[in-house]
């Protein structure tokens, strides 16, 4: 594999570079924006970037074609709208995706954890909490190494990935219990250079105890459309126009979703705005993409516009993704059918993951549509 693993993943204080410039990483407090925030940071994707913003896989908001001479003046715009972090260290802890249909109580949980944070131990970049403590579980597909989820009877559960059992904890308790969690996974030597995952090390066999509970059974994510709390919309590869998320915000509050959707608070019928999808059944929701080369440094191949064109012939209920190289940043999970590119062409695989051996190699794009596998 070609492919670099930087074993972190991008902030705004520690931004990454990319074939157009620097990939500044916003987490959101909660996934939560307000008006002023969305206002603030589509300006400021405008005037430090190149105005495209991104929806992450991790519930925040990316802004790229930043420079290395307006990253600061970019910092000074996040920080007055309270979206910046004290150091770096601090940005990387804050590594919490919380769902987007939060109750009170979930939103008190998040905000106690990330305290809390502040006295847990070391962990790797990419070491993740996520709260699916909503009115449902939706978020079973959403990766994340320690998680709080509810229980079949309606108790909070804290749950390992990698485990299908959780402890049951009491919601005062939920949050250190969290922390304990973390600090044990680095006592059983759940960090190597670094880097680790709570997956990783439960398939080596440690064990957290108290592990007796399952939760309930997750659902998928809704499409766009109305719901409960107002109205869910989506975009083409999670991104958009820095217009557009002025314009979001200016219709209510947003909760950022980590399935390339925005919520918008209190909305009772969808808004009609360029570059939204607002269709459940729109074929590009059935595709995953990755920048692509590019704009990504690693990628040995564009993408967005074969996954595009391959949109109509994906059928219902099916995955595409498409992968600039074998790292697979756009879709991690396994996918019905991955095109992978390469030096040579495009690989394909079935059922898996870029990383994954392929049932096909070096296609020519032209082919790719005529393929049993599309038909």
């Amino acid at each position: 594999m070609s492919f670099k693993v930087q074993g972190w993943c991008p902030g705004a204080l520690r931004p990454m570079a990319s074939g157009d410039g620097l990939v500044v990483r916003v987490r959101p407090r909660g996934g939560r924006i307000t008006p002023e925030q969305a206002a603030g940071i589509a300006t400021a994707a405008r005037a430090h970037g190149n105005g495209l913003i991104d929806l992450s896989g991790r519930a925040n908001v990316q802004l790229r074609g930043v420079s290395a001479e307006t990253h600061s003046a970019l910092i000074a715009d996040l920080t007055a709208l309270g979206l910046i972090d004290a150091d770096i260290a601090a940005e990387t802890r804050r590594n919490v995706i919380v769902t987007p249909f939060a109750d009170a109580q979930t939103d008190t949980l998040a905000a106690d954890l990330v305290a809390a944070l502040a006295d847990a131990p070391e962990l790797p970049g990419k070491f993740g909490f996520a709260l699916d403590t909503g009115p449902v579980p939706l978020m079973a597909d959403t990766p994340a190494d320690i998680r709080l989820e509810r229980a079949s009877d309606g108790r909070l559960i804290l749950r390992a990935a990698g485990m299908d059992l959780g402890a049951p904890v009491a919601p005062e308790a939920a949050v250190q219990a969290a922390v304990d969690l973390a600090r044990w996974f680095v006592d059983q030597g759940g960090v190597v250079n670094g880097r680790g995952r709570m997956a990783s090390l439960i398939e080596r066999g440690a064990r957290p105890e108290g592990a007796t509970l399952a939760p309930a059974p997750a659902l998928a994510p809704p499409g766009p459309g109305l719901v409960a709390q107002g109205a869910l919309v989506a975009f083409e590869f999670g991104q958009m126009q820095a217009e557009t998320f002025w314009a979001l915000g200016r219709l209510g509050p947003l909760r950022i979703t980590p399935w390339r959707m925005v919520l918008i608070e209190g909305l009772r019928a969808m808004p009609e705005l360029p570059g939204l999808i607002t269709d459940a059944a729109d074929p590009l929701l059935r595709v995953y993409a990755c920048t692509g080369a590019p704009g990504c440094l690693q990628a040995e191949g564009p993408t967005r516009d074969l996954a595009r064109a391959l949109a109509p012939r994906v059928p219902k209920g099916r995955i595409l993704h498409v992968s600039g190289c074998a790292k697979g940043c756009g879709w991690p999970a396994r996918a019905d059918l991955t095109l992978v590119a390469t030096a040579r062409g495009y690989d394909l695989v079935t059922d898996g993951t870029a990383a994954d051996t392929p049932a096909r190699v070096t296609l020519d794009p032209t082919e790719i549509p005529d393929l049993p596998e599309f038909s």
